[in-house]
């Protein structure tokens, strides 16, 4: 009898709402479903796009860096009042003082994600190749398609446009960070014993040495997290610079299968790769999918690796352009060996500090407070590439093995190394303290 008045009641209910012109996904006593309980598929699959971009636009390393950032905010602001427990980062972010207000009514959070994240990328790729907008088109398209189909029209088509209101109003805030102006910009490099000089083969001039005066998200500005200064230039036998400068050349004079293999794993040139950042975004894509994470919980993810990487090259950068010393190439060639090449191509900036080291070190930091100190994690983000694919105890592990690559791979003392990886600790550190939670 109890069953029957339930089934009853279910009728009527049904055929209120059909009255009414609803659907099953519009009934009113029906909760909501917040962010996590859709999969994170999409943002993954969003993240990846956006590094093989980067990489066949060849973004340089600050730039892709940039592109992730201003990704991974847009995902979790996309998302972010579907998740009852988390809050906004406006006004907790650099100038983010607003952004569009999300109404009462009910909203299909993939959808508000795919459609602000489309928008964003777009933006952001406005002046790149046909190819990457056809691709990011296409992405759109594919989980626009799906999407309609999981709810009703009302809500998907007002979580298209909260979607892209909100991309619009991230890409205008991202278009104040000074980009423009210091993307590129004049810069003479200062002369002297133990600064910086182009290095072979190309002898090119210095990349993007004004980004570390680009806004960042979670620091204050490029100055804050800056180490102190790497060991003072010496020629003498026996000083500490020299010893770190005989610490590389022996190295890589003698390196075993391991080493190089490490260094090329690791190398993660523009047009090749990802770059650096992107490998990071990558590993923690792939922590997302193997832990079969939702939705909300990446796009958490995804904002704190993001800002973390990109608020790491603007320190780093800032670093490297406040002591502009001279790379290992300069001095080995200088005072060792005059026709003597670092195994990997030595980059077109300062040494002090590694940009590997740095932001290696802000995504361990990052990964480590969302899945544990002792992660196990098995590295595939060059599989494609042919090879084989690296395992980890934990994130800092991995960190340890791509700052030293670049010892390895001769263009990074030791101390450039060591302090890059406490520099992006402290970087995280940064936007770990940020209140993602209510």
């Amino acid at each position: 009898m109890k069953m029957t008045r339930i089934v009853i009641l279910a009728a009527i209910t049904a055929l209120v709402l059909l009255a009414a012109g609803c659907t099953e996904n519009d009934n009113p006593l029906r909760p909501t479903p917040g962010a996590e309980e859709f999969s994170a598929d999409m943002a993954v699959s969003w993240m990846d796009l956006a590094t093989d971009l980067a990489k066949a636009e060849r973004w340089t390393p600050p730039s892709a860096s940039r592109l992730f950032g201003y990704a991974g905010v847009t995902l979790y602001e996309s998302v972010v009042n579907g998740m009852p427990n988390n809050r906004s980062l406006v006004g907790q972010l650099n100038e983010l003082e607003a952004l569009p207000e999300f109404s009462d009514d009910k909203y299909h959070w993939p959808t508000v994600a795919n459609s602000a994240v489309a928008t964003v990328m777009r933006s952001m790729f406005a002046n790149s190749t046909a190819a990457s907008l056809d691709a990011i088109a296409e992405m759109e398209d594919f989980y626009d398609e799906q999407f309609s189909d999981d709810t009703d029209a009302t809500t998907y088509e007002r979580s298209v446009n909260q979607g892209k209101l909100l991309g619009l109003a991230i890409f205008g805030w991202a278009l104040n960070d000074g980009y423009p102006q210091f993307n590129n910009c004049t810069f003479t490099p200062p002369t002297g014993d133990g600064k910086w000089i182009p290095t072979p083969p190309a002898f090119a001039a210095p990349l993007q040495p004004c980004w570390g005066d680009v806004r960042p998200f979670a620091l204050v500005n490029g100055n804050e997290c800056m180490p102190g200064p790497p060991p003072t230039f010496s020629e003498t036998e026996g000083s500490p610079f020299y010893n770190e400068m005989m610490e590389v050349y022996t190295t890589c004079q003698n390196l075993t299968t391991e080493q190089r293999t490490i260094a090329d794993f690791w190398a993660d040139n523009p047009g090749q790769t990802s770059t650096p950042p992107g490998h990071s975004i990558s590993i923690a894509g792939q922590v997302i999918s193997v832990e079969n994470k939702k939705l909300g919980f990446a796009a958490e993810t995804y904002a704190k690796v993001g800002m973390a990487v990109a608020d790491a090259f603007i320190s780093c950068w800032k670093t490297k352009f406040e002591y502009n010393l001279l790379r290992p190439v300069s001095c080995i060639r200088s005072l060792v060996q005059d026709d003597w090449v670092s195994p990997i191509p030595t980059p077109a900036f300062p040494e002090y500090t590694s940009g590997h080291s740095v932001q290696s070190g802000a995504t361990a930091q990052v990964l480590t407070s969302l899945f544990g100190q002792d992660y196990l994690f098995t590295d595939h983000t060059h599989d494609a590439r042919g090879f084989t694919p690296r395992t980890f105890d934990s994130f800092f592990d991995y960190a340890d093995e791509a700052a030293i690559s670049r010892l390895y791979g001769g263009i990074h003392f030791r101390s450039a190394i060591e302090v890059g990886i406490d520099q992006g600790v402290c970087i995280a550190d940064k936007v770990l303290a940020l209140q993602f939670e209510k």
